[in-house]
């Protein structure tokens, strides 16, 4: 079973080198950042493939780990070369966090070009990828899903079945829609805890024994107290992710004021050139004195 990988960021990189670790045949690797390409496939002994279609030919099953929406459906439609052509029998793995639509849409071109499409979406980071140990949620269909689950459960110490395509997408909009809110509120509850002069490390202790722990305090609240934002999971991302379930809030007629406030805080991050810290970050904008062009509001 031969393998490529379109995307190879922080997180296509690291499932790359963890395949490889496992014996994987990895054949071909694209990504826009032409040196990165470059690089990874020379760590795993593959070619960096100028076109995708070159993904396409030398494999038979292609993960796609890019960046939202408007990458999915270039590297799928795109006008001269794209992942469809000549792609017959092929098994796509769709890894990133987009619209459910898409999700849907790209199985659809797939069935036409004779190849086979499945939503893997991660709740997930770095370290996961590299370790073998994704939290996977797939959509499509599910002899599809039962062909690719055996190279699934080689990057994934969970892999679950949601159902049709589409419905993986949504599942994952949610879960970030969710962190991202929670991480929101934990950076205001230390900025308030650093305010009034309270040792933050106790109060972190305190919250995690009591009804404000939550897993991103396990991973982010440290890093916040430090003023550490190494990205793993950028702002920008958090930003695409929330207004992907805001707009599927708003299809059912749902107004959810606490994921528009905090799609509100990453765009602003956005906005001041903060984008590509990590999701901790928004602690820059709650903490007093922490970055020049915050507005402290009461």
């Amino acid at each position: 079973m031969n393998i490529g990988f379109v995307g190879v960021g922080r997180m296509g990189g690291n499932m790359v080198r963890h395949l490889k670790d496992r014996q994987f045949p990895i054949t071909a690797i694209y990504d826009i950042d032409r040196a990165k390409a470059t690089s990874i496939a020379a760590e795993v002994g593959c070619a960096a493939s100028q076109d995708l279609s070159e993904v396409t030919g030398a494999s038979d099953v292609i993960f796609t780990v890019v960046t939202d929406d408007k990458a999915v459906r270039q590297i799928f439609t795109g006008a001269g070369d794209n992942l469809l052509i000549n792609a017959r029998g092929k098994l796509f793995v769709n890894c990133e966090t987009i619209s459910p639509g898409v999700e849907i849409d790209v199985e659809k071109l797939a069935h036409r070009a004779g190849a086979e499409s499945l939503e893997a979406c991660m709740a997930s980071s770095i370290t996961q990828a590299r370790d073998g140990k994704l939290y996977l949620m797939c959509g499509g269909d599910e002899k599809t899903f039962r062909k690719a689950e055996p190279i699934l459960k080689e990057i994934g110490s969970v892999v679950r079945y949601m159902g049709k395509s589409g419905q993986a997408a949504k599942v994952k909009a949610l879960v970030n829609m969710v962190m991202n809110i929670n991480t929101a509120g934990l950076a205001e509850g230390l900025a308030l805890g650093a305010a009034l002069g309270l040792d933050l490390t106790m109060l972190r202790e305190v919250f995690s024994q009591t009804g404000a722990n939550s897993r991103v305090l396990e991973t982010d609240g440290e890093d916040m107290q430090n003023r550490e934002h190494s990205c793993f999971f950028s702002a920008a991302h958090a930003a695409k992710d929330s207004g992907i379930a805001l707009a599927l809030a708003r299809k059912v007629g749902l107004d959810l004021p606490l994921a528009h406030a905090t799609k509100e805080q990453y765009d602003r991050m956005i906005a001041e050139g903060l984008g590509e810290l990590d999701k901790s970050g928004i602690a820059q904008l709650t903490f007093q004195d922490r970055y020049k062009h915050s507005r402290h509001r009461v």
